[in-house]
């Protein structure tokens, strides 16, 4: 299993643990929301398995957390918007597409090189520099 798929299960933990806590909310109707939490399970499984196959899942079900949870939307992981792309970038304004954009350059150029890449790290000093920019 590769490091980016790994990196987004770690999210994908993480948001699963917000739309759980949404529903012990009672926010939610509870049926529909436990057959999302199980849809949600499913993409959890099968993307370590099958990363491509996931992805039209993983962009429906992000979708629709934005879609049916507003109450959360600023909780979900820009990378797991990033991540599985599509509708998702609906949701990202063009300033962080950019930044994303970026850094996927960066880090295509460091495989290039064999030059170590942490994308946190990168992330970081991409979003300050762009932070200088506008001061």
């Amino acid at each position: 299993m590769s490091n980016i798929v790994a990196d987004h299960l770690v999210l994908l933990d993480h948001l699963r643990s917000i739309l759980v806590a949404v529903g012990e909310a009672e926010q939610v109707p509870e049926e529909s929301h436990a057959l999302f939490l199980e849809r949600f399970d499913e993409l959890r499984a099968s993307l370590p398995i099958d990363p491509i196959e996931s992805q039209y899942l993983g962009q429906d079900l992000l979708c629709q957390i934005m879609q049916r949870y507003p109450q959360i939307a600023h909780l979900v992981p820009r990378d797991l918007l990033w991540f599985f792309a599509g509708d998702c970038l609906h949701y990202m304004p063009d300033e962080e597409i950019d930044l994303y954009q970026a850094l996927e350059e960066r880090r295509f150029e460091a495989e290039q090189n064999d030059e170590p890449f942490d994308w946190n790290q990168e992330k970081q000093l991409l979003a300050l520099s762009a932070q200088d920019s506008k001061h």
